[in-house]
C-alpha cells in the first residue's frame, strides 16, 4: 500500500497521473511514463547510499520521467550542450525529432526535472535494437548521459543511469552496453557495468558535414 501511495504521489507531482504517451493538459511524452514504475530497484539497492529510486529520488522537488514535448522550454537542449555539441535546434526541429522518435519506438529518453523552477537537470537515453540473434532478442544501449553540474552530491548521475538500466531489464533486453570516456570507467563500474576482456573496443567513423 505504501509503495502504491508513493507511486501515485510521484505521478501527481510530475503531472503524469492517468497519462500515457499523450497525457492530460495536451502534454505529450516520448513513451508511456508508467513503464518507469515497478523497476527492480531491489537488485541494485547496495549501489547507492542512501538508497534512492526514480519513485523516491531523495527530494520532493525531483521528478524522474520520460522526455516531454514541452521540455524544449525547460532547458533540455542547453543541458545536452554540457555533454556535446547540440547546434542551433529550432522548436520545430525539436518537435519533428520528438515525433519521429515516438513514432519509431525504441527511444527512451528519460529526464530529471527540478519542479521548483521547471528545469531539466539530468538526462539519459536507452535505445533498444531488435535482433535476430539471442532468440530474436532485444539489446539496449545507453546514450547521452548528462547531469547539470550545479546539482552535485545528490547521486543524480547514478539515479538516471540506473533508471534506464533497470528499464532495459524490464523491457527484456539481454544486455545493456555503453561507450564512455576513460575518466568515467570507474563511475560505470561502481553501478554494475563491466569491461569484458577482449570485447571492450570502441571504433567509429564520423560523417562530418561537408563544408559549403
Amino acid at each position: 500500500l505504501i509503495q502504491i501511495i508513493s507511486v501515485c504521489n510521484l505521478l501527481s507531482r510530475c503531472g503524469v497521473m492517468g497519462a500515457h504517451k499523450k497525457g492530460t493538459n495536451n502534454v505529450s511524452y516520448l513513451y508511456d511514463p508508467l513503464l518507469l514504475h515497478g523497476l527492480d530497484w531491489a537488485s541494485v539497492k547496495n549501489l547507492m547510499s542512501p538508497s534512492i529510486t526514480n519513485v523516491e529520488p531523495g527530494e520532493e522537488w525531483l521528478c524522474v520521467r520520460p522526455l516531454q514535448i514541452d521540455d524544449y522550454d525547460k532547458g533540455f537542449l542547453p543541458l545536452l550542450s554540457q555533454l556535446t555539441t547540440v547546434g542551433h535546434v529550432t522548436r520545430l526541429e525539436f518537435q519533428r525529432q520528438f515525433w519521429a522518435m515516438q513514432k519509431s519506438g525504441g527511444y527512451y529518453v528519460t529526464v530529471i526535472e527540478d519542479t521548483r523552477n521547471k528545469s531539466i537537470i539530468g538526462s539519459a537515453t536507452l535505445v533498444t535494437e531488435f535482433k535476430f540473434i539471442h532468440d530474436t532478442g532485444i539489446r539496449g544501449r545507453l546514450e547521452d548521459v548528462v547531469v547539470n553540474n550545479t546539482y552535485r552530491g545528490k547521486q543524480l548521475g547514478k539515479l538516471i543511469v540506473l533508471t534506464v538500466t533497470l528499464l532495459a531489464k524490464k523491457l527484456g533486453c539481454y544486455k545493456m552496453s555503453l561507450d564512455c570516456k576513460d575518466n568515467l570507467i570507474a563511475f560505470y563500474k561502481s553501478i554494475g557495468y563491466k569491461i569484458e576482456p577482449g570485447n571492450s573496443n570502441s571504433m567509429i567513423i564520423r560523417y562530418e558535414e561537408t563544408p559549403s
